[in-house]
């Protein structure tokens, strides 16, 4: 069997807005339990398991049938979390960042950036048309992509001619290691995007459009809007 893909979903316990989102329930099922059963649909992906720094988070993922590992909780990002697990992973092509808070994934856009890698070290899903009330909030990621398809910055206020930037990451295992080992760069913090991390070093991030805009939950209006959508629908 050659080198395969693998989906990482980093869950932290701890966020700032919202506390302990990942194991929100009022669904019936764990935020996290939702994006994994998405993730699970990916064609195209090997393996999906959760990286988390807490065993409740674990003990939750196991509940629904899923596959946890733990991680060191000094990670600053998700993308340093699942460098953890790939550098035990030699098998491993390309790794896949979701973020456990978009329980509205698209499997089909994720399917998108893993055919769409090519020779690309890192790609990322971003999506057309902002809302003027999105092009002001700074918790929408705008990515400004340049004419042959890749991302040249990120930014949180508005951005004129700007994309809707998804929080899904595509790397390959060797970029990702290298990533994982360089110090957060000045823009990253300042911005709180990880993705200026790989930008600072030079690396050219492929921007694959993706058909739905997704739904990232940062806020308890986020998650009660998220419920919301979700009545009617089977638990």
């Amino acid at each position: 069997m050659g080198p395969s893909v693998l989906l990482v979903i980093p869950a932290r316990l701890k966020s700032t807005r919202l506390p302990e989102k990942v194991l929100l329930k009022e669904t019936g099922k764990y935020l996290v339990q939702h994006v994994y059963e998405r993730a699970c649909r990916v064609r195209g992906a090997d393996e999906v398991l959760v990286a988390t720094d807490h065993p409740r988070i674990a003990e939750a993922v196991a509940s629904f049938g899923g596959r946890a590992l733990m991680t060191s909780p000094d990670h600053a990002s998700g993308s340093d979390r699942a460098a953890e697990i790939a550098r035990s992973r030699p098998d491993v092509r390309l790794v896949v960042n979701v973020q456990a808070d978009e329980p509205e994934l698209d499997p089909a856009d994720v399917e998108g950036l893993i055919g769409g890698m090519g020779e690309a070290r890192m790609g990322t899903l971003v999506h057309e048309g902002l809302t003027p009330e999105e092009q002001g909030d700074p918790s929408v990621v705008k990515a400004v992509v340049s004419g042959d398809g890749f991302a040249i910055d990120f930014r949180r206020e508005p951005t004129p001619g700007g994309l809707r930037h998804l929080g899904v990451y595509a790397f390959t295992r060797e970029y990702l290691l290298r990533y994982a080992s360089l110090p957060p760069a000045a823009l990253e913090r300042e911005r709180r995007l990880e993705q200026m991390r790989a930008l600072a070093d030079g690396v050219a991030i492929r921007a694959v459009r993706a058909r739905t805009k997704g739904f990232g939950i940062d806020t308890p209006a986020d998650y009660a809007a998220f419920v919301a959508r979700r009545r009617g629908e089977p638990a």
